[in-house]
């Protein structure tokens, strides 16, 4: 028996009878983690046709127990459990070794999305030394888990980042329920394959059709904070508040201008 679902990855093409992948390069994921996550944010905001208020983003609180290793980015692989039923390990006994068969099928680097079925309640920790060490082995970098963590320590030991609810003591039967299909987290609908990037302030899950044009817009919007209103807030040494006030504006204008000019709408200021 298998709970694999059959997964819907967007970024496919088919060249002869095989089915091709198209990712972000190594040095384009690289880059993509140079930044913070509101950065990237205020980059696809410009290119994307989604609603960047409800969107994308993760609309409930979450928690990054990392946040000394920075961004993460990776492609969703995706896996649903309930700590709280026992009942999933004896209707299938080889749930583990057939869920890590799928996350070894797919090419890294990976981030395991989990929808705890649990939800309000934490009954049971998916994730601990052990479970890192293994996902780390197989090309993840990290996690977002909408239920617990365990073994913190370790985790950070084994360089496996975790954006999870909270802290849990115990495991309960964490045996993976399903794997491959959509899960939903953090509010968020997530499909395997997405291309996500997480850090202490929360994760964006890019939409297929942005994932190309998504580190061009995260560098030229930075450019043109850093060349505009950065630039008129810092440089005020003696000068009146009328004239900063006139300074920034000023920057503001001439930011709106650029970024319609190379994306077609204005910025947020």
């Amino acid at each position: 028996m298998t709970n694999m679902i059959t997964p819907n990855i967007p970024h496919v093409r088919m060249d002869g009878e095989k089915l091709i992948e198209r990712r972000l390069s190594d040095s384009e994921l690289l880059e993509l983690r140079r930044w913070n996550t509101p950065t990237i944010f205020n980059g696809w905001e410009q290119i994307t046709r989604h609603n960047p208020t409800t969107e994308g983003i993760n609309l409930e609180e979450c928690r990054d127990f990392m946040p000394q290793m920075g961004a993460m980015v990776g492609y969703a692989v995706t896996v649903t459990i309930e700590p709280g039923n026992p009942e999933h390990r004896r209707r299938n006994p080889n749930a583990w070794s057939e869920y890590r068969e799928y996350i070894a099928s797919v090419p890294g680097p990976k981030i395991v999305v989990v929808q705890d079925l649990d939800k309000p309640r934490t009954l049971g920790a998916f994730w601990g030394e052990v479970n890192s060490n293994i996902h780390r082995a197989l090309g993840c970098v990290g996690t977002i888990i909408d239920g617990g963590i365990r073994d913190l320590e370790e985790m950070n030991n084994a360089g496996f980042k975790a954006i999870a609810r909270r802290l849990c003591v115990g495991h309960g039967f964490d045996t993976p329920v399903a794997w491959g299909g959509e899960v939903e987290v953090f509010g968020r609908r997530v499909c395997p394959g997405q291309l996500i990037h997480a850090d202490k302030h929360g994760f964006l899950v890019v939409p297929k059709e942005d994932e190309a044009r998504l580190l061009e817009a995260a560098r030229y919007m930075d450019h043109l904070e850093c060349k505009h209103l950065i630039a008129a807030a810092r440089n005020v040494a003696g000068k009146l508040i009328h004239q900063i006030l006139q300074q920034v504006n000023e920057a503001a204008r001439q930011m709106n201008a650029e970024a319609k000019e190379r994306f077609g709408r204005r910025t947020e200021w």
